[in-house]
């Protein structure tokens, strides 16, 4: 992924602040042309930014418990693991590890009954040894890049 410049990073700070602004109003705040910016954005779209799918709220599908998910595995079998997650839809996330644990899953469930059988599709994964979970109880800082970007913003 290329790095993004500081034009990029004030493009994306404006926006920020408010995701429905116009390609032409964040130029005017800018003093950016509305082609420039509206290339740029194009840009960051395809190239950078997320998908939709990472702003829904499980919550809001119903997915009220979220557990983190520490997998200990047979590293023969990482690529095979990975596949093999992608298929379960209350996995939201997986990240290979360094560690005492390998990969670390984020699952959402509707109740504690549902989580104990995704946790048992995890046991039944080749390759997976131990499955260690933790349950959220809340979340006390949200994903947040906005934060960061100002950071890197005024450190540039």
């Amino acid at each position: 992924m290329q790095l993004l410049d500081q034009t990029d990073r004030r493009i994306l700070l404006a926006l920020s602040t408010a995701a429905k602004r116009t390609a032409s109003a964040v130029a005017a705040t800018l003093g950016l042309g509305r082609n420039t910016v509206q290339t740029r954005i194009t840009r960051l779209e395809n190239e950078v930014l997320d998908s939709l799918d990472r702003r829904i709220p499980a919550q809001s599908l119903g997915y009220g418990l979220l557990s983190f998910v520490e997998l200990h595995v047979d590293q023969r079998h990482l690529e095979d693991i990975a596949a093999k997650l992608e298929q379960i839809p209350e996995v939201l996330e997986a990240h290979g590890l360094t560690g005492s644990a390998d990969i670390l899953v984020r699952v959402a469930a509707k109740d504690a009954e549902e989580l104990f059988r995704v946790h048992g599709q995890l046991l039944h994964i080749e390759g997976v040894n131990r499955a260690d979970s933790a349950l959220s109880m809340a979340e006390l800082v949200p994903y947040r890049t906005t934060r960061l970007l100002e950071h890197s913003l005024r450190s540039s």
